[in-house]
């Protein structure tokens, strides 16, 4: 038995008492730190005005309002906070995922993998039109590329939208090559893990490499061998596609990342309106729509 002096957190000295206790993922811990919450909000709301002296307050559990618990449960369960918004999330939609986590059948990664899944839009069908200029960002699959760690973030396509593995985005090919001009050219996105896995893509697709440029995101995300910090937007043509207007951007163009997931600077769309000045231009896997350009994918519109 231990005795609780009364001073600091309750809850905090509860869990700091039997958390070593167990062997549990980082995905288990954070599924306890969700059903723990309450009581953590219920403390910091008796705490709102009365609190004097944070001297009291363990270091394990720092001083705590109301928007500050789940970070602070983060904490107290060594777990990431990211995680237990996550957890919150699959029990309000996929409660009987939760349960699999709970007995450690799965991590909250694979339970959102499977939502995703779940909650997949089908694309419509591509549009009957001819087309000259194509602008890409294909959500490609990743499997366990790119992946550091439980809390690490680089290469969890998963998380954010369903992936497409070479193959599916392969047998494309000719629905595009259908749509596609003589003389077309493809601005093709791709991360360096995958690199050479594009290629065949880009040849079912009708098109043949031919340059590149380097986003340089000014932040940096790390991988297995470096710390990346761009992103290549590949050039591909079919037929006899070179620019209409001769400019020469720089190869490599540096313009910090957001914070959305995959979001591309609009700097590269008007970098390829500059360059090709006429004919009709489609992006394939648009998030959104765009004036002067059509858009396919089940996240567009």
């Amino acid at each position: 038995f231990h005795i609780w002096d009364g001073q600091g957190s309750l809850v905090s000295f509860i869990v700091s008492r039997n958390l070593h206790r167990r062997h549990l993922t980082s995905s288990q811990r954070a599924v306890i730190a969700l059903n723990v919450l309450p009581l953590l909000e219920q403390e910091a709301e008796e705490r709102q005005g009365t609190r004097t002296d944070l001297a009291n307050i363990p270091e394990l559990f720092p001083e705590c309002d109301r928007g500050e618990s789940r970070d602070h449960a983060a904490v107290m369960f060594q777990t990431n906070p990211r995680y237990i918004s996550d957890a919150a999330r699959i029990e309000e939609q996929a409660p009987e995922l939760l349960e699999l986590i709970k007995v450690g059948e799965i991590t909250i990664p694979q339970a959102n993998r499977e939502m995703t899944k779940r909650n997949k839009i089908e694309a419509p069908p591509l549009p009957s039109d001819k087309y000259r200029v194509f602008y890409a960002d294909p959500p490609w699959s990743y499997g366990n590329a790119g992946i550091i760690g439980e809390h690490d973030n680089y290469g969890h396509v998963h998380r954010h939208y369903p992936s497409m593995t070479i193959a599916e985005l392969c047998e494309m090919g000719d629905n595009i090559k259908e749509i596609g001009e003589p003389d077309a050219v493809l601005f093709l996105w791709v991360t360096s893990p995958l690199l050479e896995e594009c290629f065949p893509v880009i040849r079912a697709w009708g098109f043949k490499y031919k340059t590149s440029f380097v986003w340089d995101k000014v932040g940096h995300n790390y991988g297995h061998y470096n710390s990346v910090r761009h992103e290549l937007l590949l050039v591909c043509t079919r037929g006899n596609c070179t620019p209409d207007n001769p400019k020469l951007f720089d190869s490599v163009v540096s313009i910090e990342k957001s914070m959305i997931h995959s979001e591309k600077p609009e700097e590269f769309r008007a970098m390829i309106d500059t360059l090709y000045t006429h004919g009709r231009r489609i992006e394939l896997f648009a998030r959104k729509e765009h004036d002067g350009w059509d858009s396919w994918g089940n996240e567009a519109g």
